[in-house]
């Protein structure tokens, strides 16, 4: 896959050289030429002086192959100007947007683009956040030790109880979507395919959950 990254500090930087590493191809954009440095001699990916959220700056990294966009400037209306060109304009599948003020990140979910707020977190983090198309991280609550995560039902889990869910992940679910509708669940619940549930987890859970909407249910609880 390709991936844009809009910004080429230590988060950026981090991001395009991680993702290089696992096989995907790359193009960092970022206004100061000198940034690139921060990628090292061995970076193979495109390397894009100008403003990230320019259209010609983004064609020229390649933003209409691209799968995923990080938008990680320093500047929150930056970050989320180009997301939004990038899901809006060019059609982005993924992505994710870094957000300084925890309280505007809340506004800009509702736009459809998730971000990532500057409480503790880490480059693995916004990594799955950008790669995972199942669980993605919705808000975080001031202290960065309790979040909610959005979880797409997948097929290891239809058919299954939201109690073995729950089990399973360490997560709490908060509400569940089905056919457009929000509604509040029961741990007798029987998930169906296209379900997105909303859970609440403790940061040192959020691998656990990650785990599990993939490889589904613990058999030892069985």
């Amino acid at each position: 896959m390709h991936v844009v990254v809009m910004g080429c500090g230590r988060v950026g930087s981090a991001i395009a050289r991680r993702l290089e590493e696992i096989g995907h191809s790359v193009a960092v954009i970022d206004q100061d030429p000198e940034a690139f440095r921060r990628l090292g001699p061995d970076f193979a990916g495109r390397q894009v002086t100008g403003l990230g959220f320019d259209r010609q700056t983004l064609l020229a990294a390649g933003v209409e192959s691209a799968g995923a966009f990080a938008a990680v400037s320093s500047g929150d209306n930056s970050n989320i100007i180009a997301a939004r060109v990038a899901r809006e304009t060019f059609g982005v599948e993924h992505v994710v947007a870094r957000i300084y003020d925890s309280k505007r990140a809340e506004v800009y979910e509702r736009m459809g683009i998730p971000s990532v707020a500057t409480v503790p977190w880490t480059v693995n983090r916004l990594l799955r956040e950008l790669l995972s198309v199942k669980v993605s991280e919705l808000w975080r609550e001031p202290t960065g030790k309790v979040l909610l995560m959005r979880v797409t039902v997948t097929d290891v889990w239809v058919g299954r109880t939201l109690a073995e869910l729950e089990a399973t992940s360490g997560s709490r679910a908060a509400w569940l979507v089905r056919f457009g509708e929000a509604q509040l669940p029961t741990a007798g619940t029987v998930l169906q395919t296209g379900d997105h549930l909303v859970v609440a987890v403790t940061d040192d859970v959020t691998d656990r959950v990650h785990r599990a909407v993939e490889q589904g249910p613990d058999r030892r609880q069985h």
